[in-house]
């Protein structure tokens, strides 16, 4: 029987940024004929934000409607070590609820083949127990392991002497005895599914194709990656950007862009400290908090030397003007500077930021400096350097090649469709 397209559920982390990225690949994917549906957690459907998207809500008893905030603030302020775990444990349950909720959801949506985000686990072994394909997705820095390399959430430089080969292998121990819950339930899970029993996210991605937005030129060097495994620079869809204007920017005068993100605009401290820095240097600041401050927080900001500030920018349209972005080292603020060939400071706070930092100082297309310590003095004397500075220009003109040559969204579309083995518009089923 001859059906038009093919159904992909989409799983991943309940993160704005994540489920962005996915977003455009799911658009892709349905314009050429396909249908999406993401299957989450009933708050994750606010993230959901085309109407071309299905979502459908799982796991509504344990993970109710209003739980989400809660989960994010936690993740993006885990504070010390107690703190950390129970960030660990949040992770743990989302991916025991999905286990358990995503066989009967597969079921009931006709879902013909998933795409899973390499950081949440339950989307491949869903899959697995099901028998239907599956491609994983790094939205993320790739999980993907190899001896000596650095994993996503270190902030050491990448290096291939004994000292370096150490320290790598010294911090995955470490990591891994900290995801110890989140390893339990893995394990758990792939026995109750009646699947090969895994245990690490890096375990448990497909045999078929691996996806990441990242280039070759914008990582640490690897040689055992799979031959499935494909660099298609960001996933954008020209639907998905905020349409709201740029300032007037003074052609005049340098411009910096600050963004750190959905989940760490409310580091009130931190903005006014980046004010203060664009203020000694006497140079434009537009600040994008992404609706973490208050108005009177925002004002504070203000005075401390920000020009302008808002809860949402056009990011590309910011870093295509702006000299230089002060940013968290999220992914996609990282490969969206890159492509606009502008220098970064990157302030790193939580997650794969760490090891965004330091592939951005190994790649030569900006500086690195701490979230927490750093003042507007040392803040100001980085930011000098980018904007003073025509070092990270050659750099950036090489990456920003690779990253905008690299395929982005129409190219993993390509990728899933011949994985599964579906063609675009339709697919012959048995």
């Amino acid at each position: 029987m001859t059906h038009t397209g093919a159904h992909f559920a989409v799983v991943a982390p309940a993160f704005h940024s994540h489920f962005n990225a996915l977003a455009a690949l799911a658009l892709a994917l349905i314009e050429r004929g396909h249908r999406v549906t993401f299957v989450h957690r009933p708050d994750a459907a606010a993230f959901v934000t085309d109407s071309r998207i299905g979502f459908h809500a799982v796991g509504a008893a344990s993970h109710p409607p209003g739980s989400l905030q809660a989960a994010l603030r936690r993740a993006a302020n885990p504070g010390g070590p107690l703190g950390l775990r129970r960030v660990i444990i949040d992770m743990a349950d989302s991916t025991a609820m999905l286990c358990r909720e995503l066989p009967a959801a597969l079921a009931s949506l006709h879902v013909d083949a998933v795409i899973a985000d390499q950081m949440e686990a339950a989307g491949a072994l869903a899959a697995e127990a099901a028998g239907l394909p599956f491609v994983s997705v790094a939205c993320a820095l790739p999980v993907n392991r190899e001896p000596g390399l650095p994993l996503p959430v270190m902030p050491f430089p990448w290096g291939d002497d004994e000292r370096a080969l150490k320290m790598a292998e010294g911090s995955t121990r470490v990591y891994d005895w900290c995801m110890a819950p989140h390893r339990r339930v893995i394990e758990s899970e792939s026995r109750r599914l009646g699947i090969p029993v895994r245990g690490m996210l890096h375990e448990c991605l497909s045999p078929l194709a691996q996806i990441s937005q990242t280039t070759v030129s914008f990582d640490f060097p690897r040689r055992r990656l799979p031959r499935h495994f494909h660099h298609v620079g960001p996933l954008r869809h020209a639907t998905i950007h905020a349409q709201t204007a740029l300032p007037l920017v003074d052609p005049g005068r340098p411009f910096v862009f600050a963004s750190l993100g959905t989940m760490q605009g409310g580091r009130f401290g931190l903005f006014r400290r980046i004010a203060s820095a664009c203020r000694q240097l006497d140079v434009q600041l537009l600040v994008a908090h992404c609706g973490g401050l208050t108005p009177r927080q925002a004002d504070d900001v203000r005075r401390a030397g920000a020009t302008w500030i808002c809860a949402f920018a056009p990011q590309q349209a910011a870093l295509a003007r702006a000299d230089a972005v002060v940013t968290h080292a999220g992914l996609n603020t990282v490969l969206d500077a890159i492509a606009a060939r502008t220098p970064m400071l990157a302030l790193p706070i939580a997650f794969d930021q760490p090891g965004a930092a330091a592939r951005i100082v190994h790649a030569g297309v900006g500086l690195r400096a701490s979230a927490r310590f750093a003042g507007a003095g040392k803040l100001a004397s980085h930011l000098r350097q980018l904007l003073d500075g025509a070092a990270f220009a050659p750099r950036l003109a090489a990456l920003a090649d690779d990253v905008i040559n690299a395929g982005g969204a129409p190219r993993a579309a390509d990728i899933v469709e011949a994985a599964v083995k579906v063609r675009s518009g339709a697919r012959a089923m048995a």
